[in-house]
């Protein structure tokens, strides 16, 4: 009874969050900081790629996500996971993003969300999740770079084709990112293969960098997106635009982000965000990364 004499009911505690709902929510938190220069935000869309289908694309992947926090292996819950995103935004919108939270997700179900516990996970993939990830591809269209000349058999766009080659060669999944990690003296790296091979270590960089952040959770992953892109060349804009251009395109982030810093607000990002629009500059990988490390502070205690 309360003091006045009337009846109370005790309302239970929201049950904690679990790895696959911190991995949904890591991809709207993603999509919704702004401005995020040259990506898909709450105030900006890209011609035919829209805010509402991010929101629909986390909504999809969600079975995915589940299945990887209930153990199902790595190349099977990714799969799932493109192909419900695709099926609600009916476009790629988190491919890459994917990528890195599918093995970070069965990482932290198992109590280990760790370099070395997403290292052990990634390094236990399987040839058959190879061909997992090879069959992902039939899903959305990908932006990949070509693959050198002696690799044809194993370009992704391939899709299922390559599985054949993937079963002569035993290549596994963690095999792959590991040749995308290291390519040519003329390339740079794929940097989602790159986290996979280096025990995802700009990821949980950057997730430490967001828990001791303050202010909104939007504004920390603006400004988290922002030292992503001025930190290393971005791998989508070197697909669209060339090495050169990316290289240019972090050095103007890194230049913006020192005037952030001394103006205190995100004016001068909000200006990058309308160039790069306009010049088509669109740093998806980074992305890919701000979606991880949210995901990991969310983890780790980040409040929303």
């Amino acid at each position: 009874m309360s003091d006045n004499g009337e009846s109370t009911t005790a309302v239970d505690s929201p049950p904690a969050r679990s790895p696959a709902d911190n991995a949904q929510l890591a991809l709207l938190l993603e999509v919704t900081g702004t401005p995020k220069p040259g990506n898909v935000d709450r105030h900006r869309d890209l011609g035919d790629l829209r805010f509402a289908q991010f929101m629909a694309g986390a909504i999809g992947a969600r079975s995915g996500l589940r299945r990887a926090a209930t153990g199902d292996a790595v190349g099977p819950a990714f799969e799932r996971a493109v192909a419900g995103m695709a099926a609600r935004a009916d476009e790629n919108t988190q491919f890459g993003c994917l990528l890195l939270l599918i093995p970070l997700v069965r990482a932290a179900a198992g109590d280990a969300l760790t370099s070395d516990g997403v290292t052990e996970v990634v390094t236990a993939t399987t040839v058959d999740d190879a061909v997992a990830f090879y069959r992902a591809f039939e899903h959305v269209d990908v932006a990949v770079g070509d693959p050198p000349a002696d690799a044809a058999e194993l370009d992704a766009r391939r899709g299922a084709a390559a599985e054949p080659t993937l079963r002569k060669r035993e290549l596994t999944l963690y095999d792959i990112m590991k040749r995308s990690a290291d390519p040519p003296a003329d390339r740079i790296a794929d940097g989602n293969a790159r986290e996979w091979v280096t025990g995802f270590e700009r990821a949980f960089r950057a997730a430490d960098a967001l828990l001791a952040a303050k202010g909104p959770v939007g504004d920390r992953t603006a400004r988290l997106f922002l030292d992503l892109l001025a930190g290393r060349p971005d791998t989508l804009i070197a697909i669209q635009h060339g090495s050169e251009t990316a290289h240019s395109v972090s050095q103007r982030a890194a230049e913006t982000a020192r005037q952030v810093d001394a103006d205190g607000d995100l004016t001068a990002a909000e200006e990058l965000a309308e160039s790069f629009v306009a010049a088509g500059y669109n740093p998806g990988t980074t992305a890919d990364l701000t979606a991880a490390a949210l995901f990991i502070a969310l983890q780790r205690g980040l409040s929303v």
